[in-house]
């Protein structure tokens, strides 16, 4: 059982972590390789509605989605977009990334390879990931401006979607331990963290929701 305190503090969480970014056009979107196609999705409406003229799907493939998507994160995410009626040309795949870092980098190389000027990018990602692949690409492409995006769903949604109500809390706590802890390893900026979102993570920790921390 989830008590309600523990509910309360999780969709605190879920609300930090998502930037809230006013989206607008810009240079390219890239959508970083998960278990969730919710990330395809949202990045073949965006390039529906005008808001960039050209996809990077950037991922390989982890634990969690080897078995899914067999042929790497971003393969899939393309083949979705496709059959989403993206044309082949508008989309490039960059498949070797493993963590969010590597999905900056190399989609910043691969752009970079193919003659493409990017001044802004919609960074397209998991909805509690927003934040931290906000801070992450600040720091790898800090000229270029970013635009955070994800599936606009509500916590109670992204929930019951999920499936599993303990892992999604986990997720939301290990989201944020990376924010405090990734800067001091040059991973990503700092990000100001409120007393009450802080507060929030201290009793989710104490209550068990431990499994998606990082060690060390």
């Amino acid at each position: 059982m989830i008590s309600e305190q523990s509910w309360a503090d999780a969709r605190m969480l879920w609300d930090y972590h998502q930037m809230h970014h006013e989206l607008r056009p810009c240079s390219v979107a890239i959508g970083l390789g998960s278990h969730d196609l919710g990330v395809a999705d949202t990045a073949a409406d965006l390039y529906k509605r005008g808001m960039a003229p050209l996809i990077v799907f950037t991922g390989a493939t982890s634990p969690t989605t080897r078995e899914r998507m067999p042929r790497g994160e971003a393969v899939h995410y393309r083949e979705r977009a496709l059959e989403l009626g993206v044309p082949s040309s508008a989309v490039l795949v960059e498949p070797k990334a493993r963590n969010t870092g590597e999905n900056v980098r190399l989609s910043r190389a691969l752009l970079e390879k193919a003659g493409v000027h990017v001044a802004s990018a919609l960074l397209i990602s998991k909805p509690y990931e927003e934040r931290r692949a906000y801070a992450t690409a600040r720091k790898v492409w800090p000229e270029v401006e970013i635009v955070s995006a994800s599936t606009s769903m509500l916590f109670d949604d992204y929930v019951n979607s999920i499936g599993n109500v303990r892992l999604v809390l986990d997720m939301l706590v290990g989201a944020l331990q990376r924010l405090l802890i990734y800067p001091a390893q040059g991973f990503t900026v700092s990000q100001s963290v409120p007393d009450d979102v802080a507060a929030a993570y201290d009793r989710l920790t104490a209550e068990g929701f431990t499994s998606r921390l990082a060690s060390g």
